[in-house]
């Protein structure tokens, strides 16, 4: 048989039977009763399917029986299943310790751990046992399935099926062939996905396939942040939680997934692409070294309750409470807030609620009027939504007085600037503020990307200036990045610290590098998920999907492009490029010819996608 031409896969090898569906997917074998294992097996027993779960371990196939009971048991009390449909889907499961209880198996899913011998050996048992109709579907992330498949007596029926943890709830599927796959089997298995509910994306075989593919390089540069000491595991948890949304802190994931586990994915990732941004942060070898592999061993990054909990306890890392920390500060009872545009009205909001006097300075006198009143609009839909009393508002739009001179700001005790992201603008501000506001108070710059001692050396004091970098829209968005250059005075650090908790806000400590937490981690996540479609791996659409459902994400990578603006984060990237100079944060072409073309996003109607007009 000639395998040398990748043109056409299906003139490969024979095809499957022309009859093969999802219907015809009736009895399925899931080799391997781990975590994942036993979420899939739940998953197809309430879909009405045989499942036959097999493992090595005896222990395991009882703890995938009192897992599976007491899955479908909770799902009873929450009126989602009946009680008869509870026991009428434990009767479809069974357990056996031999590949050959796989016999009878339509279809079989590979859930071993991540070890290419392993699974070569599970599959050759496989091999000799199942009927030459039967589809091999192996749940690595990491390993190539086309290896597998050519490796198999049968290549045609192998292919990839990409559960994702916790299977049961994670809408998300990856389905990827290789060249040596049947499409039929493809297509009976992307049935069969949306059978059960899921949501299939068809994917090509390279490590990490999509949402993987995104998801380690973003979870390794974090360990790496953190290896770094450039700010606390707590720190880089919470920045990427509320500064992004997600459901959960990178590092906090690492011990979910198992360090081991994400080391395995980014070597084998690493191995294709040669990337340094998939480089296995060195840490994560030490960790797994060390046995601390995260939950599962009840030490990781953070330390559990015990092994498999998910209930973090102090040890020695875990940071004092902030009680414990306050004290040192400068008294703050008067604000300045520079600016006129979305970000300044906004921060100038958050001190106003919080019974701050807020002076807010713009260009002219008619720019802080209307800038103010974005904020009574601001707060009137907070009245109507009933987050606030009319009393409240009122109180908090009597604290903001508009002005159009600096010289306004000279008895305020912190100054924060909101201009515009240019590091000559902010410089020149500075160097105003330095002349105009008293001694002592202290000078922030909300910048995300510029360096914030070049604002310090602006001044004659930059033992006062600090980064208090908002995130929009600053009035719901709880994170403030807290910048220390090396010149800035603790108990300015002290005071600004204090100032986040007064207006309900949680800063992160960081230092005064380009991205600081969150954009350093976020945006070459998003370039990465450029160059997937700029090579043609996989659509906007598919990928956009699978970090919604595969990661959680509240907004896939090109939604949120669109939505920052294409021209903001090709600048971002610029910076991180230029400041760390790693080739793997250079900018996708894709999205410098976008920008060039004037493609900017939803504020232009056009970016990755197109927009209706307002």
């Amino acid at each position: 048989m000639d395998r040398t031409s990748t043109s056409e896969p299906s003139s490969l090898s024979p095809k499957l039977s022309p009859n093969l569906s999802p219907k015809s997917l009736r009895t399925v074998a899931v080799i391997g009763l781990g975590t994942m294992g036993t979420g899939i097996a739940e998953v197809l027993t309430l879909a009405g399917r045989e499942v036959v779960g097999v493992d090595v371990s005896d222990a395991a196939a009882l703890r995938a029986g009192a897992a599976l009971e007491a899955a479908t048991a909770r799902a009873v009390e929450r009126g989602r299943i009946t009680e008869a449909e509870r026991r009428a889907a434990l009767g479809r499961f069974r357990t056996a310790t031999d590949p050959a209880a796989a016999a009878d198996a339509d279809l079989v899913i590979e859930v071993v751990p991540e070890d290419y011998d392993l699974k070569h050996e599970v599959f050759t048992a496989l091999d000799a046992v199942v009927r030459p109709t039967t589809i091999l579907a192996t749940g690595t992330n990491a390993l190539s399935v086309t290896r597998l498949a050519a490796d198999s007596a049968r290549p045609e029926r192998v292919l990839g099926l990409h559960f994702f943890n916790p299977a049961p709830a994670m809408r998300l599927v990856e389905i990827v062939s290789s060249v040596l796959t049947d499409p039929t089997a493809v297509t009976a298995v992307t049935d069969l996905a949306h059978e059960l509910g899921k949501e299939p994306v068809a994917v090509g075989d390279r490590p990490g396939f999509v949402a993987d593919g995104l998801l380690f390089g973003y979870l390794n540069q974090a360990a790496a942040m953190y290896e770094a000491r450039y700010a606390t595991r707590e720190d880089i948890d919470a920045a990427m939680r509320l500064g992004c949304g997600l459901p959960m802190g990178p590092l906090a994931l690492l011990d979910l997934i198992g360090v081991d586990t994400a080391r395995t994915v980014l070597e084998a990732m690493y191995a294709a692409s040669q990337d340094r941004l998939h480089a296995p942060a060195p840490v994560l070898g030490q960790l797994a070294a060390a046995g601390l592999t995260g939950r599962k061993a009840g030490r990781g990054f953070y330390t559990y309750e015990a092994p498999g909990s998910s209930a973090v306890v102090p040890d020695a890392l875990t940071p004092a409470p902030p009680a414990a920390r306050a004290g040192g500060g400068r008294a703050v009872d008067r604000v300045g807030v520079v600016g006129s545009g979305t970000m300044a009205s906004g921060i100038a909001e958050v001190f106003a609620k919080a019974g701050l006097p807020v002076v807010l300075v713009a260009r002219t006198p008619e720019k802080a009027e209307a800038a103010k009143a974005r904020i009574a609009k601001s707060l009137a839909r907070a009245v109507t939504k009933g987050r606030m009393t009319a009393g409240e508002r009122d109180a908090a739009l009597a604290a903001v007085t508009p002005a159009g001179s600096l010289d306004a700001l000279a008895e305020v005790d912190l100054a924060v600037e909101a201009v515009a992201e240019d590091l000559d603008v902010k410089r020149e501000l500075f160097g105003a503020l330095d002349k105009v506001v008293k001694p002592g108070a202290v000078l922030a710059t909300t910048t995300s990307s510029l360096p914030v001692v070049a604002c310090a050396r602006a001044t004659s004091r930059p033992q006062d200036v600090i980064g208090m970098h908002f995130f929009n829209p600053a009035p719901a968005m709880k994170l403030v990045e807290v910048v220390r250059t090396v010149l800035t005075a603790d108990d300015v650090h002290a005071t600004v610290r204090a100032v986040c908790a007064r207006v309900r806000k949680h800063p992160v400590d960081c230092g005064d590098r380009a991205g600081f937490i969150v954009n350093a981690l976020l945006f070459p996540y998003l370039n990465n998920a450029v160059k997937m479609v700029q090579e043609h791996y996989a659509s906007l659409d598919e990928i956009d999907a699978a970090m919604r459902l595969g990661g959680g994400y509240p907004m896939g990578p090109f939604e949120l492009l669109d939505v920052v603006g294409l021209d903001v984060s090709l600048a971002i990237e610029k910076v991180l490029h230029r400041e760390f100079r790693d080739p793997g944060l250079a900018p996708a072409p894709l999205l410098e010819h976008l920008v060039a073309a004037g493609c900017l996003g939803r504020k232009t109607g056009r970016g990755f996608r197109e927009y209706a007009k307002a």
